[in-house]
């Protein structure tokens, strides 16, 4: 796959998360023609972003690649938070992956002591999910 830009690359604090979604539909929009899908893309970006911010540490890096028909977007950061240890789920949190699960054609998530990455996958060309 083909970068589309430079990975972006900011901390939690300011509006990182905002101008990294912003960053995230510009730059599927190179390959995508559907505003719909482009929603999609989005608010899959907006939740991995949310989850690296609220559970991880460090800088969070947000990378997107394209192979021309597919759309890959990666979101880094530097690995889980020391005091995010709480085995009990809280209920204003904890969507953000089953909407990347109903939305994404393919997704992951890779976790280490040194870093987290969750990563997902569209077809550019497909029609959006139906809300």
């Amino acid at each position: 796959m083909e970068r589309l830009g430079e990975p972006f690359g900011f901390t939690g604090d300011g509006d990182g998360g905002r101008r990294a979604r912003r960053a995230v539909r510009e730059r599927a929009a190179k390959v995508v023609a559907d505003e719909m899908l482009l929603d999609d893309i989005e608010l899959m970006a907006a939740e991995a972003v949310a989850n690296a911010i609220l559970h991880g540490t460090g800088i969070v890096t947000v990378t997107i690649a394209t192979d021309g028909r597919r759309i890959r977007v990666d979101v880094t950061d530097d690995g889980p938070a020391q005091d995010d240890t709480d085995s009990e789920p809280r209920l204003d949190h904890g969507r953000g992956l089953t909407v990347i699960d109903a939305l994404a054609d393919e997704w992951g998530f890779d976790q280490s002591s040194r870093r987290t990455r969750l990563w997902f996958l569209v077809d550019a060309h497909r029609a959006p999910t139906e809300a």
